[in-house]
């Protein structure tokens, strides 16, 4: 008897082997969710009966590049990878390298029980700026050369953008869900004291306007509402992005996003699951510690703190946007395209942004005697300031690392060279911060001075006297002292110039224009008109913060929607 029951288990045993060796590996069966002619919302229907809770949680996590490979993702079934900020395969990879890496991750997760295929994220800001020799766009702000965008374009703009986007099965992400640039004192992670009224008319358009045009994901602010916390904001999470709305994309928390819904962040974490997860985001951005993330999830989920539905939701959501982008029918990184990076249409567009982006904010000392459009025949050009021969502090932050960097960090052309590619070479002298004697000793037709703020990105960048660096002030005081100077600021926003203005014979607002620094040389020259108009108030003082057009005592330095126009000149 005991013979036999020893046999049992055995012949059981072998029976399931069996069993599970014929629906795995029989590869006649016809499977719904694999068959690209099947409705999408048939195929997430199917594959999503066929998963088990830790292939779900695991569709819900996306983990940082650095702690990814092919293990990783196979063993637990994650859904997303992303490279943050300066996370790259090596230092100044190529595209064959991306390639390899992210294929790799893939080959990870089609190795698994139903091949579902991860999807990878990147913040491509203004141009892919993780990448060494991408070109490296305007920061988008200040792309805006009119006025009018706040009434009108911002919508055009959201549309034109979400739909060529994705039309070459890239996903979008509209972010940060909602109110993120409204925040007390425009501190980052901070506060927004909005009426509900005032929330859905100011900060909730463009999200509305991404929707209707089928963008894929929405990602959730790091700020507070009236002291709630976005990542834990369910009635506008849930209430209004997904049920007002009809948002059928999947919602993703920002980095580390649940952590921060405590104080200190990651204080209980458990409770930062439930809340984020419970409040609707479908997807976390965890970074690093996925294990701790989707043990706690599971836990959540066993003990009925969270119900199966709600899983059920975030899963389905992420499939559908998976489904609609082809991701399972070409799954791997197509090297095709390759020879596109740095193109010079890529180039020309970004150059054309730089020119129409540009604000002259003052042209001659006198009306009746403009500086603007320099004169491209002198005798000796003087160029200084920190940023005329600085790739890295003329694009800024979000380029090539987090924070931007200072230096020769990527391929482009800078304002000196691309001052020196205007005029006759011979003529420009270059001299990065020139003492009074220098600059009186040498007859200099004219001086282009080049400052700016340092790379920043995020609370990095907060600040509260929203000045230059001494070196710039100091420069701009000695060159503007004894020669026609025109000034050319390289900031991410308005800054105090108001002490230095009658010294400034012109004055430019080139923000942060990114790789093309030719089109600043050839609106200098004349090769193109000034258009650009400014796309927010620029301020005297601080004190005068926050400034608004329509303010009672609205007394700014340059109004908002203010730009002075040159037109081109023919033959300079």
């Amino acid at each position: 008897m005991m013979r036999k029951m020893a046999k049992a288990p055995q012949i059981f045993i072998s029976i399931l082997l069996c069993c599970c060796w014929i629906v795995v590996s029989n590869p006649n069966e016809y499977v719904i969710y694999k068959d690209p002619n099947q409705p999408v919302s048939k195929r997430v229907t199917d594959l999503l009966k066929r998963m088990t809770l830790a292939e779900k949680i695991g569709q819900m996590t996306q983990i940082e590049r650095s702690v990814a490979s092919a293990d990783v993702l196979k063993q637990y079934y994650i859904g997303s990878v992303l490279s943050g900020g300066g996370s790259v395969p090596s230092q100044k990879a190529s595209p064959e390298t991306w390639i390899d890496m992210v294929n790799g991750f893939q080959k990870g997760s089609l190795s698994t029980r139903l091949k579902i295929p991860m999807l990878y994220g990147i913040d491509a800001v203004h141009g892919h700026n993780n990448v060494y020799k991408a070109t490296i766009f305007p920061h988008n702000f200040f792309i805006y050369h009119s006025h009018r965008f706040v009434e009108i374009q911002d919508g055009v703009v959201v549309m034109k953008v979400t739909v060529k986007i994705q039309r070459k099965n890239v996903l979008a992400s509209a972010k940060h869900f909602v109110g993120d640039g409204g925040t007390t004192k425009g501190i980052n992670e901070n506060n927004t004291v909005a009426s509900r009224r005032d929330l859905m008319r100011l900060h909730m358009p463009a999200y509305n306007d991404s929707i209707i045009n089928g963008v894929g994901s929405v990602m959730i602010s790091y700020s507070s509402w009236n002291g709630i916390k976005m990542h834990a904001n369910g009635d506008l999470i849930t209430g209004y992005l997904k049920n007002k709305l009809r948002f059928n994309g999947f919602v993703i928390s920002d980095w580390q996003g649940l952590d921060r819904i405590t104080s200190p962040p990651h204080a209980n974490y458990t409770y930062s699951i439930l809340a984020g997860v419970g409040a609707g985001i479908d997807m976390i951005m965890v970074p690093y510690n996925y294990t701790e993330f989707i043990d706690g999830l599971t836990s959540l989920v066993n003990n009925k703190f969270i119900p199966m539905s709600r899983i059920d939701d975030a899963v389905a959501r992420i499939l559908r946007v998976k489904f609609t982008m082809g991701l399972f029918e070409y799954p791997l990184a197509d090297n095709s395209m390759i020879k596109y990076l740095g193109h010079k249409d890529h180039k020309d567009l970004a150059r054309e942004a730089v020119r129409k982006s540009l604000v002259l904010l003052k042209n001659g000392k006198y009306a009746k005697h403009p500086l603007l459009p320099l004169p491209k025949k002198a005798s000796k050009i003087l160029v200084a300031g920190t940023h005329a021969d600085n790739i890295g502090n003329q694009c800024g932050g979000w380029t090539i690392d987090w924070q931007g960097k200072s230096g020769n960090i990527t391929s482009g052309t800078t304002i000196l060279a691309a001052i020196k590619n205007t005029v006759d070479p011979k003529t420009v002298v270059f001299n990065e911060n020139p003492n009074s004697t220098y600059v009186n000793s040498n007859k200099f037709d004219y001086a282009i001075v080049v400052v700016g703020e340092p790379p920043y990105a995020e609370t990095f960048g907060d600040s509260l006297n929203l000045t230059l660096p001494q070196e710039g002030l100091n420069t701009i005081k000695t060159v503007c002292a004894s020669v026609k100077c025109v000034v050319v600021l390289v900031t991410g926003r308005p800054v105090v110039i108001q002490p230095y203005l009658p010294k400034i014979d012109a004055l430019v607002a080139a923000w942060l224009p990114g790789t093309e620094g030719q089109g600043v040389a050839e609106v200098l020259y004349g090769d193109y008109g000034f258009t650009g108009k400014l796309p927010r108030t620029w301020f005297r003082t601080v004190d005068q913060l926050p400034m608004n057009i329509g303010d009672q005592h609205y007394d700014p330095l340059f109004s908002f929607g203010f730009g002075l126009t040159t037109k081109p000149v023919k033959a300079n």
